[in-house]
């Protein structure tokens, strides 16, 4: 029994030391000036554009890794073409590479200097330190949620419904719709809300391709990072505070999702 409360308060201790104490340094810093202060951080032209910056890149972050991840995991799960385990495979790239050489491999293919950047260049569309290439990096580091959350849960559904349907005459978006997706709805959307959470405090990889111009290629995490450079721990306590609030509202959303999951695959 001393054991084992000796045990629970290594844990307890070990989650205050690492979780609730740098929360609350964070609170503290960023309202040390005055609530004023935060207002003022976040109002600022520079704060305005990097939270608007980051959620044009988070929203078009999921609607594309939704679309892309649905289709793989249809095809890793079903296995109705060869490759899919090859793809298998390749999804969890992202979680083996580190961001920041993610952003260097897309600089070394996509870069002014490269072959395919400098064409892509000359034909008007700049990639790297522009918002393409900030989309790019995102896009690679959220990829696999989506396909690591369907993979189990279209393996379990099976194919049985689907084939009843294709029998009665359903088209495949029909039944996709009226079929498919009622399975893995609750599924999808738990690897939606990590999709957004990940691509919301993506540094590494942003950073690497986006060159971190103010105004122009900084997102907010980029902003905290630039604050911190400048000495402004103000203004860095403030957003970052911000999306510490934004990354608590979705990990409660992320335990009602897991709650549903549980009780619709019971």
């Amino acid at each position: 029994m001393i054991r084992r409360m000796g045990l629970y308060s290594f844990v307890y201790f070990w989650l205050l030391v690492l979780l609730v104490l740098p929360a609350v340094g964070i609170v503290v810093g960023a309202f040390q000036g005055g609530a004023d202060q935060v207002w003022m951080a976040l109002t600022s032209p520079e704060g305005r554009f990097a939270l608007r910056l980051t959620l044009e890149i988070t929203v078009l972050t999921v609607v594309i890794n939704t679309v892309f991840g649905v289709l793989a995991a249809l095809h890793i799960a079903r296995r109705h073409m060869r490759g899919w385990r090859i793809l298998n495979a390749v999804v969890d790239l992202p979680f083996a590479v580190s961001p920041v050489i993610a952003g260097l491999a897309l600089v070394l293919v996509y870069g002014p200097n490269t072959f395919i950047g400098g064409w892509l260049q000359a034909q008007g569309a700049q990639v790297m330190f522009a918002f393409p290439g900030m989309v790019l990096a995102t896009l690679f580091v959220t990829f696999p949620f989506v396909v690591r959350e369907l993979v189990p849960v279209l393996r379990a559904a099976g194919v049985t419904e689907e084939e009843a349907a294709f029998t009665l005459g359903a088209s495949a978006w029909r039944t996709f719709w009226q079929v498919t997706f009622p399975n893995i709805r609750w599924s999808l959307w738990y690897g939606i809300t990590l999709t957004i959470a990940r691509a919301l405090g993506e540094f590494g990889a942003v950073l690497v391709v986006s060159g971190s111009v103010i105004m122009k290629t900084q997102t907010a995490t980029l902003y905290i990072y630039q604050a911190t450079e400048d000495g402004q721990m103000q203004v860095a306590y403030a957003m970052s505070l911000l999306l510490a609030a934004i990354s608590f509202v979705i990990l409660l959303i992320l335990q009602y999702l897991k709650k549903r999951q549980r009780r619709f695959t019971a």
